[in-house]
């Protein structure tokens, strides 16, 4: 399993650049790699991703989702691929993202990559370009302030 992990701090209010990440289907967008994403429902998303000449497709699900503050998901079948992003108000007009993403390296390619830390830099890159668009455009394209609770563990939390 590969973890990546990314910061970035972003001159938007919090609930803008909530709204704009609940956006899944602009990710092409500001997601290098990133084909397509469409919304199939409130908690499930299906990819299109290009990767180092990899074509895959992938559902997720969002298995937990609490406005201006987490967004986190899971891959359905297939691909395994979970992650977690999560919104940090510094100031009215500043926020911090925080991305944790682990996933399941397949072949040589996206092995040596994940060795190399290039999905890292990636990850960067492409916190970098939503930073951009957030601070270009001043405004979310559209929000989802729906609420998920997380499902208990075996431990009943």
């Amino acid at each position: 399993m590969s973890t990546v992990t990314s910061t970035i701090d972003i001159d938007a209010p919090i609930t803008t650049v909530y709204n704009q990440w609940t956006q899944f289907e602009t990710f092409p967008q500001f997601m290098s790699g990133v084909d397509q994403v469409r919304q199939l429902s409130d908690t499930l998303t299906h990819w299109e991703v290009s990767i180092a000449g990899v074509d895959r497709e992938f559902d997720a699900e969002i298995v937990e989702q609490h406005p201006d503050e987490r967004i986190a998901w899971n891959s359905v079948g297939g691909e395994n691929h979970a992650g977690v992003v999560t919104f940090h108000r510094i100031d009215d007009d500043r926020t911090r993202v925080s991305l944790q993403l682990e996933w399941e390296p397949q072949g040589v390619v996206e092995n040596v990559g994940a060795l190399l830390q290039a999905d890292d830099i990636q990850v960067d890159r492409d916190l970098h370009r939503f930073k951009e668009l957030m601070e270009e455009n001043g405004f979310e394209t559209g929000a989802w302030r729906g609420d998920i609770d997380r499902a208990p563990d075996a431990t009943g939390r």
